[in-house]
């Protein structure tokens, strides 16, 4: 059983609300903290361990600076995300670069900064040497397509547009290595938001037996493993969060019944998780602006799905928490909305909460990965602020809400343009 409690009161709430009105994301520095150091020492046992944080599950520099403190370094998939990583004082290997699609421009800077490129397809072998040329150190994406299943959120490998097949990748090293390629990784992605800890133990052993075909059939040693992310969390409070120790375990007993005996020890090994490290740690506040009566119970809040997509997007469930009534029965059913002009605009569905007023404080919680972060301006919705809950209790601004200005700083207003 997950309880899904909040680290903060309805006090602290209203005396936050006097400087940053609602809705505005907010996020817990110790929680963060202790979870990057729980990961960490779960994995103590494997060589040169490091994750390196999804920089789209929560790209905000005050997150980042915290993660890199921790030891933690940035995955990158865009040119922002490496200019943002380089800003927290990320850079060389501490950041690593997997994209798809990618423009040269974007591999130019990435190789500037001395991150890991890490290559989708075989074909931007090509595209990465004419815009930058050859790295010392490179890595390919592996896609086992049907020899594992994906899950709802990433789909099934073999219909993914990401990574090379096992024919693909053996010839992609032996490319690499004729080009003068001296330091080599693997990767790979195959699920999202999974619960199912022996899921990624079994993707450990699917690499490990890739590293030494690799080793066999093209003559690369591998220096580090890539696991991917893709490690979820309890959303639900009947779920169960992902025992990492029983993981690490798992994945330390194949590496010495595989990899040591292959000759390929020491093999770093490395994830680049970001929803499991921030994701249950940050929370959307929001206030009720109406309750209302149609063929079902409504509360309207002041935020939308512009703060938060994942339930609309595919039905995710978030946990929702009207502060000051914690302890109150959940005796109404309401559909939560916000005010977007879309009917699903829904952060709930016939959700059992305690009777709701106008003016509650509503929390919405495990919003700190992939919340923020998916927002949009349909309907001119302004961005929310972010704010960070320190570990001496105070609460600070890590991002001001957007404003009128903002949004309208793209447009020309011209005559000649709307004439």
């Amino acid at each position: 059983m997950n309880v899904k409690d909040v680290p903060f009161t309805k006090e602290t709430i209203e005396r936050t609300v006097g400087e940053f009105p609602t809705p505005f994301h907010i996020y817990d520095e110790a929680a963060i903290r202790a979870k990057a150091r729980t990961f960490t020492e779960a994995f103590a046992w494997a060589p040169g361990f490091m994750n390196y944080f999804a920089v789209k599950a929560c790209p905000n520099p005050a997150i980042m600076s915290i993660l890199r403190e921790e030891g933690f370094g940035a995955d990158c998939s865009s040119l922002p995300e490496l200019l943002l990583s380089e800003q927290v004082g990320l850079t060389g290997e501490q950041i690593m670069f997997t994209s798809n699609d990618t423009p040269a421009e974007e591999f130019a800077q990435a190789y500037r900064l001395g991150a890991v490129i890490n290559l989708d397809d075989i074909t931007h072998i090509k595209t990465m040497e004419e815009s930058c040329g050859i790295p010392e150190l490179i890595c390919f994406r592996y896609n086992p397509g049907d020899a594992r299943t994906g899950n709802a959120i990433i789909g099934h490998p073999a219909e993914a547009k990401y990574g090379l097949t096992g024919d693909q990748i053996v010839s992609a090293y032996k490319i690499m290595k004729d080009k003068g390629v001296k330091r080599f990784g693997l990767h790979t992605m195959v699920a999202s938001n999974e619960l199912n800890g022996a899921y990624f133990v079994e993707t450990a052993r699917m690499l490990f037996e890739l590293s030494i075909r690799i080793k066999e059939e093209a003559g690369v040693r591998l220096e580090f493993i890539n696991m991917g992310g893709g490690i979820g969390i309890p959303y639900r409070p009947e779920e169960t969060a992902v025992d990492l120790q029983q993981v690490s375990e798992g994945m330390k007993e194949l590496y010495e019944q595989m990899i040591v005996p292959a000759g390929l020890d020491p093999l770093r090994i490395v994830f680049e998780c970001g929803r499991m490290i921030t994701g249950p740690y940050g929370y959307l506040v929001s206030q009720v602006r109406h309750v209302t009566q149609k063929y079902k119970q409504y509360a309207g809040l002041d935020s939308c799905m512009t703060d938060l997509m994942r339930p609309a997007l595919y039905g995710a469930y978030h946990h929702i928490t009207v502060l000051g009534k914690e302890s109150l029965p959940c005796t109404q059913s309401y559909d939560v909305t916000g005010s977007l002009c879309e009917n699903n605009d829904k952060f709930a569905i016939d959700r059992s909460l305690p009777e709701i007023e106008e003016g509650d404080y509503v929390v919405i919680h495990d919003a700190g990965a992939h919340g923020y972060a998916m927002g949009f301006n349909y309907n001119g919705k302004l961005r929310s602020a972010e704010l960070l809950l320190a570990e001496d209790g105070s609460v600070k601004l890590i991002r001001r809400a957007e404003t009128i200005e903002d949004l309208f700083a793209t447009l020309d207003f011209s005559p000649r343009s709307i004439s």
